[in-house]
């Protein structure tokens, strides 16, 4: 086969990929696009917030509290500081810590329970026990107690939420990976003398794929959340640093007076979830291989 012809295969296979990419994203619901276009302007922001804020992250640019203007579109916090610049800045630090976050305890929770799974015996037993005493303890508390501990830092807030999220992922991960472990085709490449790494990467991820993407966006709402919940009770991305949690607390008296600020973050956090769990349903209505209703 001459190199032409592979490069003209090659080309031939984009553009289809190319194409049915826009026919799954043209056939998606209303609530899909509209929750993939809000996760694009989030991650647009959080990006390039410094080329689209008109002021340093903690920049102080007036006076506290100022009413909303032309120079302060959502007004000003306690010190002075613009609401705006302080959202976007905080849609790529929240933002990112929780994907951060999440991506590390799926590589913790996702390994161990697709291994656990395929060597079953002892190991199996040790790690859902302590997956189970885990699990038992409330997340907020929990991170709550060992941010205490450990401190305040942006790594510790990271890996502490990694390991205690790494439990659901564990879980999941395992449960589906044992479903697909004792297929017939599986059973035969172990007879075929196919090693160990090759039935999990090439039998074994590919049957689980869909799940387990769909519990990234999901548990990115639920890492998501208790960041913000955690910033909001003060322990968890810590001052300077702009995150919708600790500006929800740092502006939460003005409900009293009627002021919009605490709002604003606050409306941040919610269309980000609704967005992403949007998005989520539509991806496992497709790969559940359910049709439309007419």
């Amino acid at each position: 086969m001459t190199t032409e012809h592979v490069d003209i295969r090659a080309i031939r296979s984009r553009r289809t990929f190319g194409q049915n990419a826009w026919r799954l994203l043209k056939s998606a619901p209303f609530t899909a696009k509209f929750g993939m276009a809000v996760i694009a302007f989030y991650i647009f922001c959080a990006i390039f917030a410094p080329v689209i804020t008109p002021y340093g992250e903690a920049e102080i640019a007036g006076k506290a509290y100022q009413l909303s203007s032309w120079d302060h579109w959502f007004g000003t916090d306690q010190i002075g500081r613009d609401t705006l610049s302080r959202v976007i800045y905080g849609a790529r630090n929240t933002i990112g810590i929780a994907f951060l976050t999440v991506c590390i305890s799926f590589a913790i929770g996702g390994v161990l329970g697709i291994y656990a799974s395929v060597t079953r015996g002892v190991l199996d037993q040790i790690l859902s026990r302590i997956v189970d005493v885990l699990m038992s303890i409330p997340v907020l508390i929990f991170a709550l107690m060992l941010l205490t501990m450990f401190g305040k830092s942006i790594w510790s807030l990271i890996f502490i939420l990694a390991v205690l999220d790494s439990t659901r992922v564990f879980r999941l991960a395992r449960n589906t990976a044992l479903s697909v472990a004792v297929q017939d085709f599986v059973e035969a490449a172990r007879l075929r003398g196919e090693k160990l790494p090759w039935i999990v990467l090439r039998e074994i991820v590919p049957n689980i794929l869909p799940p387990l993407i769909a519990e990234f966006g999901l548990r990115f709402c639920f890492v998501f959340l208790t960041i913000s919940a955690l910033s909001f009770l003060g322990v968890g991305i810590q001052p300077p640093t702009a995150d919708w949690g600790s500006m929800v607390a740092e502006s939460k008296t003005l409900i009293t007076f009627g002021r919009p600020q605490p709002l604003i973050p606050a409306a941040a956090i919610a269309l980000l979830t609704v967005a992403v769990n949007f998005v989520v349903d539509w991806f496992l209505h497709k790969t559940s291989g359910l049709r439309d209703e007419k």
